[in-house]
């Protein structure tokens, strides 16, 4: 299996541990949306999309998130959900799609993070590249400042 597209959007909140979103396409066939490029403790990573699980309501028999407090509906309180632990903190999240094997994870994580790179560092040019009407004035302005505080000799000089 080839992944044959990858888009990148990047998030601009500074200070935050997410800084993307990706999608990618498999042998120009099949889509997975909602790739996240995150900034861990080690580094960077990518994390499958996944979704909340949820838990019925006792009293009105809705869904409701699981560790819940209270019914979003009904207003009952929900039973208290277990202590927190590493493995309930993964307990309520569920991927709804995943590699299989660490090899294609390895290969998947390299394109994305690649792709990732790539955007970051575009992005970054065009910022430069699109600058105000104002902000040009202002280079030009201070470009003829330069200009001026140096000597006719100087200036002879750079022309010859």
């Amino acid at each position: 299996m080839e992944i044959t597209e990858v888009r990148v959007s990047l998030r601009d909140n500074e200070g935050r541990r997410l800084k993307a979103y990706a999608t990618i396409t498999f042998d120009n066939s099949f889509v997975v949306r909602n790739i996240k490029v995150i900034e861990g403790n080690n580094g960077l990573f990518v994390a499958m999309p996944a979704r909340k699980l949820k838990q019925f309501c006792q009293r009105c028999g809705k869904k409701c998130d699981l560790g819940s407090q209270y019914c979003g509906h009904c207003g009952v309180q929900l039973p208290p959900a277990p202590k927190e632990s590493e493995e309930s903190r993964q307990a309520t999240h569920q991927d709804l799609a995943h590699p299989i094997n660490q090899e294609f994870r390895d290969y998947l994580q390299s394109k994305v993070l690649d792709a990732y790179q790539n955007e970051r560092t575009s992005a970054r040019g065009q910022v430069s590249e699109d600058k105000s009407p104002v902000e040009n004035k202002k280079e030009a302005s201070n470009q003829e400042e330069k200009s001026e505080d140096k000597s006719p000799a100087e200036s002879k000089d750079e022309v010859s």
